[in-house]
């Protein structure tokens, strides 16, 4: 006959946060074992990914964690994924480089109309 068992804390219900699972005590008893909840994954801000090199925990886990244990060593480390910080820095790379290449072409404009423009003779008066 299979042992019955009854739950060890106060929650009397099958809930979400309240899981247990069968264990076999060495003296041969059969009691629940309190599980705790899964965490899901630190996610990347921009497109949602799970952040490689930082530890799936609940979040009351996160502060007892060195600074170290938290983050990536790169720039938005913590917070978005390796191809968005790439996909960052390369957007702002050829913005800078528009920007350069705007202003090259409004100087060749501006020389091409001093050139072209004709030369007005001073009237005497």
């Amino acid at each position: 006959m299979v042992q019955r068992l009854t739950y060890r804390k106060h929650i009397r219900y099958n809930t979400k946060g309240n899981k247990q699972r069968k264990v076999k005590t060495p003296g041969g008893r059969l009691v629940f074992q309190q599980l705790k909840k899964k965490a899901s994954p630190p996610l990347c801000g921009d497109c949602g990914k799970a952040l490689i090199g930082i530890p799936c925990l609940r979040p009351k886990e996160y502060r007892l964690l060195k600074s170290r244990e938290k983050r990536v060593n790169r720039a938005y480390g913590g917070s978005r994924c390796a191809s968005c910080v790439r996909s960052r820095v390369m957007r702002a790379f050829l913005i800078e480089e528009q920007k350069c290449v705007k202003q090259v072409l409004a100087e060749k404009m501006s020389q091409s109309k001093e050139k072209d423009a004709p030369k007005k003779k001073k009237s005497k008066a």
